[in-house]
């Protein structure tokens, strides 16, 4: 080729090519893009730290690193939580009422020329009364040593009110808002509360209750219906065990009745929406037989006390 040929050869522009505009253009807008997607992409701290592990040994890395802090997952529940030990209290909360003994007798009227011993009988009621007091407790130790886990997550509480053991089952995790149908959840509850029934004595009262607001869905005509339906789902639960005694159990709806707290505060009233399990010490087919036999030959012709009419 001659040097006059290549004089002919237009000149070539200044600046960079066209094309490479859009190359930038491209590069800029797949940067925003990868960026975007690792903004959204979340680590888990533990996963990494056992491929980080894999890596080590199958490459022979012999230097540790120790991390200080504790690996943490995250949720939407929940965005970190620390893996220690839960202590759970064995009862929430135990009462204790005094029995005034004086108000619990009837006048025991002998006929005359009769010796009237009424101390003694007295002592023997005072006697059996406490025994069954201790027993209460005894056993409320059990219910709440079984409901352990539900008593620190708040769902159960157990206490004592003298002779009567009160298993309180509330709304939280039971029952949704409205309705009397248990939750999935709640039947092992009852399941454990069914198997220390089992082996304890008293008659058993299955009471529902609600707070203080009416109830105005289509289910039930009120909150009398409500409270009676939720206890009701309780026994049944708990009768499923053909070796509960069902001769011991009454199940009564009390509505907004029997608050424990006034209704005044929102979380006063899911306080007061609960089920409770009472068991009276002392009001059973075998006590009344021990009572009997306590006092049979000597107590002929007497007036029985207020404890001993069942």
């Amino acid at each position: 080729m001659s040097d006059q040929e290549e004089c002919e050869c237009p000149p070539c522009p200044a600046g960079l090519p066209g094309w490479l505009a859009t190359f930038a253009d491209l590069m800029a807008l797949l940067m925003c893009f990868f960026v975007l997607l690792l903004s959204f992409s979340e680590m888990d701290v533990l996963k990494f730290k056992q491929l980080a592990g894999s890596m080590r040994e199958a490459f022979g890395v012999q230097n540790q690193i120790k991390v200080e802090d504790i690996p943490k997952g995250t949720s939407i529940i929940a965005q970190e939580f620390s893996p220690g030990r839960p202590e759970p209290t064995p009862l929430n909360e135990v009462r204790q009422m005094t029995v005034n003994n004086d108000m619990n007798t009837l006048d025991i009227r002998s006929k005359e020329g009769e010796q009237e011993t009424p101390d003694k009988h007295a002592g023997e009621e005072d006697l059996v009364q406490q025994q069954q007091q201790q027993q209460a407790e005894t056993e409320a130790v059990e219910f709440a040593a079984a409901l352990a886990k539900e008593i620190g997550e708040g769902s159960i509480e157990v206490e004592t009110d003298g002779r009567k053991i009160i298993v309180r089952i509330k709304e939280k995790g039971s029952f949704d808002s409205g309705s009397a149908e248990l939750k999935f959840d709640a039947i092992p509850v009852i399941a454990k509360i069914r198997d220390v029934l089992l082996h304890v004595m008293g008659s058993v009262q299955i009471q529902g209750h609600t707070d203080n607001i009416p109830y105005n869905g289509r289910a039930f005509e009120s909150n009398w219906d409500l409270s009676s339906a939720r206890a009701l789902a309780v026994a049944h639960e708990l009768f499923a065990d053909r070796r509960i005694d069902q001769g011991r159990f009454a199940v009564l709806g009390m509505a907004e009745t029997k608050p424990l707290v006034p209704n005044d505060t929102r979380d006063n009233r899911g306080r007061n929406r609960r089920v409770e399990i009472v068991i009276q010490k002392g009001k059973d087919k075998e006590s009344r037989k021990k009572i009997q036999a306590q006092g049979e030959g000597d107590r002929e012709g007497e007036l029985l006390t207020p404890n001993e009419i069942f």
